[in-house]
């Protein structure tokens, strides 16, 4: 790398870590306002809220709003540069836009790169910690609340051959009543398993069922069992049980890819938004990439707003791609539309816009 490219991508990255730390410290400053009564109410100290929530927080809203600062990054200090007539100097010396943009591309593939590895397993963590904190404390004070942790009424396969029941199920004490096990063969039922009351063993990874009825069927006749106890283990887990809002958002990938197979075997109403957020997982990373296109190409022509008018436009365009994306993701979750275009499709938009204005930037 020569002089300019070191000082393009230092001051590029230089800019952006400082936009982050700026705009971090602004969003916990209005959260801490916000939530300070819940605070109150946990009876918790001080540090325990560093570690309990905002060790949680921060990861997930610098995530959330990664690109944006990326966006602001580019073009405050591209727009800086055109000001001074920096950029004109760089190109009269005979150096291509192309090879002018490269250090910026470069600087934004590592920072994509760097959302990427978050995606995939920091922030998953950080919503972890984030989430149980809202439920312990902030979710519990809100008057609308009510017991979230009960489910009722699941139903789900288990196989391509077996389905499941439960009457209903405390996803915190991890104990349930009212379960039914059918296995099916040839379209005819040959096994049936009921249980009162059920319990996840710790020690065992098995679940431990009470006063059970097994029943097996053949063509003509129909044996059925007695037990007191039984100990059993299927491919369900209490984390399958427990399908909060939240719960996709707490897997890392690998966990998060198996957890899409055993839903797509069980037919699960909620594939599609667990495919989408796979997908996205990738699709906002890529993101960073066609944001720093998009802003050298806007800030690097001199104008007379100087940056205040690049920051405006690029602060619309971070608009409709958010809002882009929103729109594709409830097309996704709530519709037919393929959960991949639902990820991808905002980034291929705006990577036509990107390509006309680095086509119409100043050369």
């Amino acid at each position: 790398m020569k002089k300019i490219d070191k000082f393009i991508l230092k001051g590029f990255l230089s800019t952006f870590f400082f936009c982050l730390l700026l705009l971090t410290a602004v969003v916990v400053v209005v959260d801490i306002s916000e939530h300070t009564d819940d605070f109150v109410k946990s009876n918790l100290p001080a540090l325990r809220i560093i570690t309990d929530y905002y060790f949680g927080f921060i990861p997930r809203i610098d995530a959330m709003l990664f690109p944006l600062f990326v966006f602001i990054a580019v073009i405050f200090f591209t727009s800086k540069m055109a000001g001074r007539s920096e950029i004109i100097a760089i190109l009269s010396s005979g150096v291509s836009y192309k090879r002018f943009m490269l250090p910026f591309f470069i600087g934004g593939f590592l920072l994509s790169a760097l959302l990427w590895a978050g995606y995939q397993y920091v922030v998953p963590k950080a919503n972890g910690i984030w989430a149980d904190f809202e439920k312990k404390y902030v979710n519990l004070n809100s008057p609308n609340n009510y017991n979230k942790s009960y489910k009722q009424h699941i139903y789900f396969k288990i196989d391509t051959n077996t389905y499941m029941g439960i009457r209903g199920y405390d996803t915190i004490s991890k104990t349930g009543l009212g379960l039914f096990i059918q296995e099916f063969k040839n379209n005819k039922i040959q096994y049936n398993l009921r249980a009162a009351n059920f319990n996840w063993d710790t020690s065992a990874n098995k679940w431990n069922m009470l006063a059970v009825t097994e029943r097996f069927f053949d063509e003509k006749t129909e044996r059925v069992v007695l037990h007191e106890k039984m100990l059993k283990n299927y491919n369900f887990k209490p984390l399958d049980l427990r399908k909060d809002e939240y719960l996709k958002d707490q897997m890392s990938t690998p966990e998060l890819s198996q957890f899409i197979a055993l839903e797509k075997l069980r037919g699960s109403e909620t594939l599609n938004s667990l495919l989408v957020e796979k997908y996205n997982r990738d699709a906002i990373p890529a993101s960073v990439l066609v944001l720093t296109v998009i802003g050298v190409s806007l800030a690097s022509r001199k104008v007379r707003g100087g940056s205040g008018m690049h920051l405006a436009v690029g602060v619309m365009l971070c608009v409709l791609y958010i809002l882009f994306s929103r729109i594709t993701v409830v097309f996704a979750t709530k519709g037919d539309f393929s959960p991949w275009l639902a990820a991808w499709t905002p980034n291929m938009a705006f990577g036509l816009i990107a390509f006309y204005l680095y086509k119409n930037a100043p050369k």
